[in-house]
């Protein structure tokens, strides 16, 4: 899972873009920001679309980052049963989606799954405009059950040039990565990689995003309890590495798998 944006957004690029000393404190946002596992992406006049997690995908938009209004779902009601054979059940409440937009186009990748099962599924879908109604679905990207030591959800595209990568992962044996086809969104090899994983905190390291910085790629993760109001214990953790594949270390140079 991703954070939850209820009060504020957080302008992850500076991140990496910024001197520690320089990065600003988030800022306030209004409107339609109940939302759980944000991911917002731009349209080429400058629009905002903000995937959260909900039944069916919950879709809302701005044209400045700080006002936000609800604008429908990517599917409608029951409408995803595709996923169904994947997470044996039928709650068509989908996760943790992840956007895109790239010469016209959004590419929109998303979950399936329910608490605590690894049955679940990463699915990719299209549109020309973000809306609700204009979305294709393009199948399948990647599946597990419970006898895979690892969790097909939270998935995060990065596209290094002509090179297209989808990190993913959850739990269990943490983050893993993989080739995708540029033209076809799936998977072009059956090589996984393994990226990040705890050995302590009952293994609590999900929703990996990756971002490129000069010669550096930086994976970012969630670590520990969320989900719990004041209870949660959520932080997001960091590495890097000169390579997509890894090794991500830490500021201390230990590995992130380690």
């Amino acid at each position: 899972m991703h954070f939850t944006l209820s009060a504020f957004v957080i302008p992850a690029l500076t991140l990496v873009n910024s001197a520690l000393a320089a990065f600003p404190n988030p800022g306030k946002v209004s409107g339609s920001v109940d939302v759980h596992d944000p991911a917002i992406c731009r349209d080429s006049a400058g629009k905002y679309f903000l995937f959260a997690t909900a039944p069916g995908i919950s879709i809302r938009t701005s044209t400045d980052r700080t006002n936000w209004s609800y604008a429908g779902t990517v599917w409608s009601a029951g409408q995803a049963t595709w996923t169904d054979k994947y997470t044996l059940q039928s709650n068509g409440n989908l996760w943790a989606p992840d956007c895109t937009y790239k010469n016209g186009q959004f590419y929109l990748y998303y979950s399936a799954s329910s608490f605590g099962s690894r049955n679940s599924a990463i699915f990719f879908a299209k549109s020309s405009t973000g809306l609700p109604g204009s979305w294709t679905n393009q199948g399948l990207v990647i599946s597990t059950t419970d006898y895979n030591d690892y969790n097909a959800i939270d998935p995060n595209l990065i596209i290094d040039g002509n090179n297209w990568w989808l990190s993913f992962g959850s739990f269990w044996t943490g983050i893993k990565l993989v080739q995708l086809g540029s033209s076809t969104g799936k998977p072009s090899s059956s090589t996984i990689y393994s990226i990040a994983k705890r050995t302590s905190g009952g293994g609590a390291v999900e929703a990996p995003i990756i971002v490129k910085n000069g010669s550096y790629y930086y994976l970012f993760t969630s670590w520990d309890k969320c989900c719990s109001g004041t209870s949660s214990t959520y932080n997001i953790r960091v590495g890097r590495s000169t390579s997509i594949t890894g090794p991500y270390v830490d500021q201390s140079g230990v590995s992130l798998t380690s």
